[in-house]
Parts: structure tokens; C-alpha cells; sequence
């Protein structure tokens, strides 16, 4: 995202707002441990849910994963089709249910940095389900929330540069280690790991889940 989707591109936008090709810079900490995840579940088949611009969908891709991104926004999915045109994108609503096509066709399902930006979350998690093979796995990220993290955000005055409250279609939810397992085994998920990132763990910038889907 350039700066512009802070300030008059986000202004009444219909849609979270991409307006550059650039590599997220939250990526340097999150593909990783990502990465790894997905190389020790023997995964091949990939679904990059809310994939953007698609940075993420062509990472994978370059790692040697067969990867589909999928986003509402057009102008994400506009820059998506341009930088990448070798790879699959699809456009949709994850209010609706996956097309037929796409169901239980996915070994893992990543979506880093997404859940935050969702009015209802758990229909992120509907749809990972809906993706996933039976014992897949669900890779995501959202920004770290606690008590030492909260206050030193509180301390330094810096929840407007955190919490983007100018920004149409930016972060409404904020979640904690529990909150995020919660949403997770709601959602017929087991969590197998969880890693806070970037900075040391009491003050993370994010934290990677890694959940497995469990049979109903």
C-alpha cells in the first residue's frame, strides 16, 4: 500500500483501496515463518485469501507453491492481474460462500494481515474451511495485541498511527492471543502454533497463527 490509501484515495471508497505494486513491508517478518509452516505441512496447493495487490500470491508462487489469490477489492485485483499475469486471481465477497470450484480444492489457506480489516471476522474463517481439504491448514496474521503492547501504545501517544482510523475499510478489530484461538476453535480450527513477529514478543508488531482443520 503507498500512502495514498490513507489519505483521498481512502476517503468514501467502496473497497479497501491498493494504489501500488509495492511488497508490504509487514512481509519481511510474516513470509518466513509462513513459509516454513507451509513447507513442513507438505502443502503444494495454496489459496492467498484477501491477497491485495498480490504480493503475497506471487511470493508463493516463486517458493515453488501452486498459488491463487483471492480479494474483493478491484483496484487490489486490477494491480494483482497486471504485475502477475501468469497467476490465478479470482474476485470475491467473503460474505458469500466460496464458488463450487474452489471448495475443499486448497492444501493451506494464508491470509496475513487481513482479519483485522473485517466487520465479521469469523466469515474469514468460514471461508477458509469452505477452501480446505479436510486437515488443511489456515496461516494467518493480524497486528498483536496485549497488555504491555496496549499501554506502550497508550504511553507514546501513537494509537492513530496503529489503529488507522482515517483510513475507510482500515483496522475495527483488535486481537489479543486469546481472542484470535477463540475465533479460531469456534470455527472448527485447532491452533498447533502460534509466534509473535516482529519486535521481541511483549511488544510484536503481529503474530502468525497456524491452525489445522478439524472435521465438524
Amino acid at each position: 500500500m503507498s500512502t495514498s490509501t490513507d489519505n483521498s484515495l481512502a476517503i468514501a471508497s467502496q473497497e479497501f483501496v491498493w494504489s501500488g505494486r509495492e511488497v508490504p513491508e509487514a512481509h519481511s517478518y510474516l513470509m518466513p515463518p509462513a513459509l516454513a509452516a507451509l513447507r513442513d505441512g507438505g502443502v503444494h496447493t495454496v489459496l492467498d485469501l484477501g491477497c491485495g495487490n498480490g504480493a503475497c500470491t506471487a511470493r508463493l508462487a516463486v517458493e515453488g507453491f501452486h498459488s491463487t489469490g483471492c480479494d474483493a477489492s478491484e483496484s487490489g485485483l486490477a494491480l494483482a492481474h497486471q504485475s502477475y499475469p501468469r497467476l490465478a486471481f479470482f474476485p470475491h465477497d467473503i460474505a458469500s460462500p466460496l464458488p463450487a470450484s474452489h471448495r475443499e480444492n486448497f492444501d493451506a489457506v494464508v491470509s496475513l494481515e487481513v482479519i483485522e480489516h473485517l466487520m465479521q471476522p469469523r466469515q474469514l474463517a468460514m471461508r477458509a474451511r469452505e477452501a480446505l481439504r479436510p486437515g488443511g491448514l489456515f496461516v494467518l496474521s493480524t497486528p498483536y495485541h496485549g497488555y504491555w503492547k496496549n499501554l506502550a501504545l497508550a504511553v507514546a501517544n501513537s494509537f492513530d498511527a496503529h489503529w488507522h482510523p482515517l483510513r475507510d475499510f482500515g483496522h475495527v478489530k483488535f486481537f489479543s492471543p486469546s481472542t484470535l484461538h477463540a475465533l479460531l476453535c469456534e470455527s472448527h480450527f485447532s491452533v498447533e502454533r502460534s509466534l509473535r513477529l516482529g519486535r521481541i514478543p511483549a511488544f510484536a508488531r503481529s503474530m502468525l497463527v497456524v491452525a489445522v482443520k478439524r472435521q465438524s
